[in-house]
């Protein structure tokens, strides 16, 4: 359904698949701009993956979907449980998607919070940082689906193994945050910049109990 979405309902550009380590533990590391954000870096990852997604989408036809796709549920009041099943999808060597800003938005990729850090930490797998462009244009509300065939672009950068030698508990969380804040927002920004696909110049502030499809980890 990802895929489908992705080539035939959107024309979506997809550049750098071939980075994302073929096998082992990954953690996908995506800015958040809408709400069709997962299922398209879902849809265009070249493994399969399972994206941290609020636990209000497992609901109806759409939550069968979803647990059928392996997604992870995410409380708001509390990520532990879901932090917990995503180090355990790190640990058997398969793939994991997560967008550490939390709510949907600007997605310049500045505003990550902990949780991305805290899984590279306690499971070594490498960081590749993702862009998503074009599934939020300014002015657009976040829950807006894009238009038919509209152009979008997910780029995949560079795994980072950014965990210390050295380093471990909170120091080495509190290290690999600030790194990763930095290396997704200047990849988002880049690919930005190189394509000409712009990131959305208005913030948008969340509805009460947040709006993005992930937990504020």
């Amino acid at each position: 359904m990802g895929w489908f979405l992705a080539h035939v309902v959107w024309r979506t550009t997809v550049v750098g698949a071939e980075r994302v380590p073929r096998t082992g533990p990954v953690l996908l590391a995506a800015n958040h701009l809408g709400v069709v954000d997962g299922p398209l870096v879902h849809g265009v990852s070249p493994r399969g993956s399972h994206i941290l997604v609020k636990q209000e989408m497992f609901r109806g036809p759409i939550g069968v979907v979803l647990r059928a796709a392996g997604q992870i549920p995410v409380d708001r009041t509390n990520g532990r449980p879901a932090l917990a099943t995503a180090l355990a999808v790190l640990r058997r060597g398969d793939v994991v998607g997560i967008f550490p800003e939390g709510n949907r938005g600007r997605g310049d990729g500045s505003g990550a919070r902990a949780g991305v850090a805290w899984l590279a930490v306690a499971s070594g797998a490498p960081v590749v940082p993702v862009a998503v462009l074009g599934t939020r244009r300014t002015g657009e509300s976040v829950h807006r689906l894009p238009g038919l065939r509209r152009r979008l672009l997910v780029e995949f950068g560079e795994p980072v193994h950014p965990v210390p030698e050295g380093v471990t508990g909170r120091a080495a969380v509190t290290h690999v945050h600030a790194a990763l804040q930095t290396v997704l927002a200047e990849h988002v920004h880049a690919v930005s910049a190189r394509t000409g696909v712009p990131l959305p110049q208005d913030d948008v502030p969340p509805r009460p109990g947040g709006d993005g499809g992930q937990a504020p980890l």
